[in-house]
């Protein structure tokens, strides 16, 4: 569990990471340098799942024997079924990461929602509908690596 003490506001106690891939871990399909050790890294404190379309087919080859779990939808409904996700798994206790508009019904839901502009660009939706916006995936992931940058960025 990561534990984030927002002053002026709640703890927020991460149990699981829910990550869109395309645009967000991964550029065409391809995973980007440097996710793999963060990824593994945060599974030594909670549960990381991806949940994504898998446009260019290739998320499960790339996440092979990473500690993480893979979810593929199907092509429509995609931001209605990310938000029933982290539903599932308890909003409260979820960060959600990711770019595209079907990422941002779970950005709004998740207890932390951090939007990722890697260069396949972010939907304003899901500016709109995150807490923290990061340029790129690496920072995103090290903000949950080392929490005490969210407590800066989070404060009231």
């Amino acid at each position: 569990m990561i534990r984030i003490p927002i002053p002026g506001g709640e703890t927020l106690a991460i149990e699981h990471i829910v990550l869109d891939y395309n645009g967000t871990l991964a550029i065409d399909g391809a995973l980007l340098p440097g996710v793999t050790a963060r990824l593994n890294a945060l599974a030594e404190e909670v549960q990381v799942h991806v949940v994504t379309a898998d446009t260019f087919n290739k998320a499960r080859a790339a996440l092979m024997g990473m500690h993480c779990s893979l979810t593929i939808l199907p092509p429509d409904g995609q931001d209605v079924a990310k938000l029933a996700y982290v539903q599932r798994l308890g909003s409260e206790r979820t960060a959600a990461v990711g770019n595209g508009r079907n990422d941002a019904l779970m950005l709004q839901a998740a207890a932390l929602g951090i939007a990722v502009l890697e260069s396949e660009g972010a939907a304003s939706a899901v500016l709109m509908a995150a807490d923290v916006a990061a340029l790129g995936i690496l920072p995103a992931l090290d903000l949950l690596l080392h929490p005490l940058r969210l407590v800066a960025t989070l404060r009231r």
